[in-house]
């Protein structure tokens, strides 16, 4: 068939039994199997799965650009009718870019940082369509504001650096649809971005695809945003498509057992990290060329079935309208039996105060923007008058955009920065004015650390057991050689990693191993107080449940105070006992979990809750999409610090948001907000998450 004999009642994309390997000089590695996937005239399919499930590189196969060792090996991917993996370079040329249209996770990996932004977006339809040069600024303007970024004609003049995250991501959108491509291929495109950028961004991308009639293939680890964004959905596990169909279908009707485990493995609302705790998936994920016989899910599965499930290939069989299963035991499974129930768990008991800080100020100087540092110089307020306090075996979640002083706050309590006024107290020590090197060993193993990349924090070259033993030799643990061995080998235990890893390279371990690693070094030296910077969030949702509950256990065993920096609500909602929101330095609310998921909400945490993905169809959400970015810490807007976002702002009379800055508003139960509207005002707050009745 040729593109002229397509018509619109047939699929855009029909991938049919497809098949990629890589090819390495030791062996042939099969990346994905037996692959099919349709996608309709103006449909969104979303692809989701573990890491190195080969999500990204079907997507890489439908561009044809699997590189010089990548090869499609069986089947075909069909586009209009015409099989992609025949066409000839220069017929894919034509076809890239024009009609099918890639964005991709880092934005400033398709923006050239070295011209300007208007002249990258002409450049695509002069290159696609040989549009004149002034007709395609023109259009270059009008997709700018359609991507809805403020001062379109400032945008086109600016380079990609002068940019933010959302909006540089919301210009390679615009790239991408600058020749309004029949398909759209997104890759986790917002996975670097804050969550209200993320909202705003989807809503962005459902619009635009909507008023350009494009069809998407969406990939993304994260169910909820498949929920908001998708049609339908294909899960895949170990190269092969397990489970397609509809969104609704599959959320409330999910007929494999591992799209039932990812979602087992997720903080959805009614979760509780006591009484109804995440259930993790067991074992490992297996590597290409250790895929068991039979079902590739098999030995992490709760159904496996000795005999059946591994003695032969399972296809995809069709389990509803549109709705496909790769499993032999789907209509013997009772799908609506609920989960084994795990042992409850104790609530951890909350002692005393362990770290209290009291009007913590953080700024930095930064010199003029002359060439040679000229010019006056600018203070940067990273953190405004920061008081809270934390209590052993209690978990602080502190949440907020990039850029709201989270970070800051975590360098200074850690002595890698100094404050500059304001008192942290570590039980009955004020620590604020001694950095890290003047602290004494009991300071410095009492306050640890786990960071956000388990890749960036382990030595490459040192065994995982040699590193745990260089911390204890720091921190001055253990008589002598022997006894810090017995001790990094109990630590291992503790961390849930067999004691053979001990020998093993920080190469032969998984993400989620190495994160269990970082944990096992932190808690080297008995450490009171840990700051878990993002611990969970380069990891794999099934991967998040299992470390997740690992620092829970380690907390309630040690009394542990846990302070939980995230921007993922979810997942502090599940473990937190209190949660703390930043923004632009300035604590706007602090609470028990409950009170700040509940009304009265800060206008801001309202914002934040609204744009949380959330993978359940029985929950309505109200949409409130912040305009605009975090303002500049170095120049932050009078009055309230949020007013230039606030949707609340015209309930406060006499313009005294923009004035003056708000007091702490005391409410119930220790509840405090940070804001100006009147309590009337905040009664009239309504819930932004509800649960529908089923």
């Amino acid at each position: 068939m040729t593109s002229s004999d397509w018509t619109p009642d047939q699929p855009i994309l029909e991938i049919e039994n497809l098949s990629i390997s890589f090819f390495t000089r030791l062996r042939e590695i099969p990346a994905v199997m037996d692959f099919s996937c349709t996608v309709l005239p103006g449909e969104a399919m979303g692809l989701v799965g573990e890491s190195g499930c080969g999500k990204s590189t079907v997507a890489l196969a439908v561009m044809r650009y699997l590189g010089k060792n990548g090869r499609i090996t069986g089947g075909s991917i069909r586009f209009k009718g015409r099989d992609l993996t025949q066409m000839s370079d220069d017929e894919l040329r034509r076809i890239r870019g024009s009609e099918i249209a890639m964005i991709y996770q880092e934005p400033m990996a398709s923006l050239n940082p070295a011209m300007r932004i208007g002249a990258q977006l002409a450049e695509v339809p002069m290159i696609h369509r040989g549009m004149a040069r002034a007709e395609a600024w023109a259009l270059a303007r009008q997709i700018v504001a359609d991507v809805r970024l403020p001062d379109p004609d400032r945008i086109l003049q600016a380079y990609p650096h002068q940019l933010s995250g959302g909006q540089q991501q919301r210009i390679v959108i615009a790239m991408a649809l600058m020749s309004k491509p029949a398909l759209l291929i997104l890759d986790e495109p917002t996975t670097a971005l804050d969550v209200t950028v993320e909202a705003g961004i989807v809503d962005l991308v459902k619009e635009l695809a909507e008023k350009y009639g494009t069809s998407m293939l969406f990939i993304s680890h994260n169910l909820g945003l498949v929920m908001e964004v998708c049609d339908r959905l294909t899960v895949m596990y170990s190269g092969e498509a397990v489970e397609t169909g509809s969104v609704a279908e599959v959320f409330d009707r999910m007929r494999h057992p591992y799209t039932q485990a990812l979602f087992r493995s997720i903080p959805l609302p009614g979760a509780d990290k006591n009484s109804r705790p995440l259930v993790a998936i067991p074992g490992n994920f297996p590597l290409p060329h250790e895929r068991p016989n039979g079902c590739n899910f098999g030995p992490r599965c709760d159904y496996f079935a000795e005999g059946r499930c591994n003695a032969g290939d399972i296809t995809m069989t069709e389990v509803g309208p549109r709705h496909e299963s790769r499993c032999l035991r789907v209509d013997e499974i009772d799908w609506s039996a609920p989960p084994v129930a795990k042992a409850t768990q104790g609530k951890a008991e909350i002692g005393e105060v362990v770290l209290r800080m009291e009007d913590l100020r953080k700024y930095y100087e930064v010199t003029g923007g002359g060439v040679f540092g000229g010019g006056p110089a600018k203070v940067v307020k990273a953190n405004e008058t920061l008081s809270f306090e934390a209590r052993a075996g209690e978990t602080l979640a502190i949440v907020g955009e990039s850029g709201c002083g989270k970070s800051t706050f975590a360098k200074v309590l850690m002595g890698l920065e100094t404050a500059t006024s304001g008192k942290i107290m570590l039980y009955d020590r004020d620590i604020q004015n001694t950095p890290i090197e003047k602290r004494n060993t009991d300071t410095v193993s009492g306050v640890q650390m786990v960071f956000q990349n388990p890749f960036d924090t382990l030595n490459p070259s040192m065994t995982v057991g040699r590193q745990i033993i260089r911390a204890l030799e720091i921190f001055g643990q253990g008589a002598s050689d022997e006894d810090r061995r017995a001790r990094m080998l109990e630590l291992l235990d503790l961390v849930k990693l067999p004691r053979a890893f001990a020998d093993r390279m920080p190469r032969q371990l998984s993400g989620g191993q190495k994160q269990r690693v970082g944990i096992a070094r932190a808690f080297a030296g008995g450490a009171k107080v840990v700051v878990a910077d993002e611990p969970v969030s380069a990891l794999d949702v099934s991967v998040q449940a299992a470390v997740t509950d690992l620092l829970m256990d380690i907390q309630r065993e040690n009394g542990t105070t846990l302070l939980f920096i995230s921007h993922d609500l979810s997942i502090v909602r599940y473990l937190s006992d209190r949660v703390m929101v930043m923004y632009l330095g300035h604590v706007v609310e602090l609470g028990t979990t409950d009170q700040v998921f509940q009304p009265p909400y800060h206008p801001y945490t309202e914002a934040l809750l609204s744009a949380v993905p959330i993978a359940d169809t029985h929950v309505q959400k109200k949409r409130i999409v912040l305009e605009g970015d975090i303002p500049s810490a170095m120049n932050p807007p009078p009055g309230c610090p949020f007013q230039t976002r606030c949707r609340w702002k015209s309930q406060v009379p006499g313009g005294l948001c923009e004035r003056e800055v708000p007091p702490v508003q005391h409410l119930a139960g220790g509840h405090q907000i940070k804001c100006h509207l009147s309590d009337e005002a905040l009664t009239t707050m309504e819930p932004v998450i509800k649960i529908a009745a089923e």
